[in-house]
């Protein structure tokens, strides 16, 4: 929200457009994590990692045919490159801290294994 009221009072309507398109591409991308994991939690670690793989390539490749569209097809006048770049990479930061915090948040509660040196 904030990279999108920045991004709208410094560029404008451009920034306003580039600024939601990122937000929208982020949360997509992220959406798309939150339901790999959620259909591999029962899975076996090879079909996990094979899963994982088969979405972070497609994803990469999805978002590099977006960026190239994105710049074929739209005008600067209509989205501003920078806002679209500052507001994906200030989003993905914010996400990924709430990741982290959530993680070492869950790590605290697990029961460590016993030392057997510390007897």
């Amino acid at each position: 929200m904030i990279a999108i009221g920045v991004s709208s009072l410094i560029q404008g309507l451009p920034g306003l457009s580039g600024a939601l398109l990122a937000q929208a591409v982020v949360l997509i991308y992220f959406l798309v994590h939150i339901f790999i994991s959620k259909i591999s939690r029962n899975l076996d670690p090879m079909s996990t990692m094979a899963l994982a793989m088969f979405s972070y390539f497609a994803k990469f490749l999805l978002l590099g045919a977006f960026l190239w569209a994105l710049t074929k097809y739209t005008s600067r006048s209509t989205i501003d490159r920078t806002s679209f770049g500052v507001s994906a990479i200030a989003l993905t930061f914010a996400w990924l801290g709430g990741e982290i915090a959530s993680y070492l948040k869950l790590k605290t509660h697990l029961p460590l294994p016993h030392d057997p040196r510390t007897n």
